[in-house]
């Protein structure tokens, strides 16, 4: 497992970074591990976001299986409104 050292954090943001670090009960190096875990995706998260695209845009160009036109929703509230 690599190693990431940082040089010249700003003092305000460091602050910031240990009391995030401190409600959550962590290291001030798992909290950053943290942030960058949920940050920077990886190739497979990559991977796995374009796939789930490529899916949704499938989806999108289907037509939906119901025939016929359907009611508008003031048609639907009316015929609520008068059982």
């Amino acid at each position: 497992m690599a190693t990431l050292y940082v040089e010249n954090v700003p003092d305000e943001l460091y602050e910031a970074l240990r009391e995030r670090a401190k409600q959550k009960r962590r290291s001030i190096a798992a909290e950053v591990l943290t942030m960058l875990e949920e940050n920077v995706p990886t190739v497979r998260e990559l991977k796995s976001r374009r796939e789930f695209a490529r899916r949704m845009k499938l989806l999108r160009a289907t037509t939906s299986p119901a025939a016929g036109p359907f009611p508008s929703t003031e048609e639907m509230q009316r015929s609520d409104r008068s059982r």
